[in-house]
């Protein structure tokens, strides 16, 4: 069985957050950035399951600029076997990601596919839900656990929910998303990152996937969140219930 994992290019997550001068977006020239970190436990969870014999390839999967190639040596270097990556200079939004994946899983055919549950930029938490949509395959999101049974083609997911845990049977192939608590991703070794200079990458574009990533969506303004206000010390339980009441206003 062959597991595709997607991987997004993000600003690292320890990088204070600057918005451009003109609102457009979030400035990320001269920035430092990393592998969604919710990307990186979904390629370690594809990469047991693979160690553990119930899959036989693990690829890695980005879209975005031409820099999106030094994201994929990382999970190259952690142990996928090889990457696609389809090169696009324009924003992609959820949806248009999740038309380039379906097309590229026709193409490969695999039978799991693993996403981040969401992305530490926009944190939309919604390309898995779409290409589980576009693919109508079985989908679970938010996973704290997963068992396969190759045998009967079945995949056993556990996932937090308000009340507690909530425990899922799919049928493969499927789409399943992961959470923080799923497992700890490796650190790559040199020997490996080495490795993984040499391993292939192919490269598509949209339009050789005949994948149309116009969108519906305009981001009108980016804006930083106001400032937090100082705290203050009160005197008196009289003095705090009365702020809440008439300045909070939160009771």
């Amino acid at each position: 069985m062959k597991i595709m994992v997607a991987i997004k290019r993000v600003v690292d997550y320890a990088v204070k957050i600057r918005v451009k001068p003109d609102k457009t977006g979030v400035e990320t020239n001269n920035v430092k950035m990393s592998m969604n970190p919710f990307c990186e436990i979904a390629l370690e969870e594809a990469l047991k399951i693979r160690e553990a014999g119930l899959a036989s390839e693990v690829v890695a999967v980005s879209m975005g600029p031409p820099q999106c190639v030094d994201t994929l040596r990382t999970g190259l270097a952690m142990g996928a076997d090889r990457g696609i990556h389809v090169e696009a200079t324009t924003g992609l939004y959820p949806l248009n990601v999740a038309k380039i994946f379906k097309r590229l899983v026709e193409l490969e055919n695999p039978g799991l596919i693993f996403l981040g549950k969401q992305a530490i930029d926009d944190d939309c938490n919604q390309t898995g839900q779409m290409v589980a949509g576009l693919l109508r395959w079985p989908q679970a999101t938010f996973a704290s656990k997963v068992v396969l049974d190759k045998e009967k083609q079945v995949a056993t997911v556990e996932r937090e929910v308000d009340g507690g845990l909530e425990t899922l049977s799919l049928d493969l192939p499927a789409v399943i998303t992961t959470d923080l608590r799923l497992n700890q991703p490796r650190y790559a070794t040199l020997p490996n990152i080495m490795k993984a200079k040499s391993k292939v990458i192919k490269k598509y574009t949209p339009q050789e996937l005949n994948v149309d990533i116009r969108s519906d969506l305009e981001v009108v303004q980016v804006i930083e969140p106001p400032k937090r206000k100082a705290g203050v010390i009160v005197s008196s339980v009289d003095e705090l219930i009365d702020k809440l009441k008439n300045e909070a206003h939160v009771i």
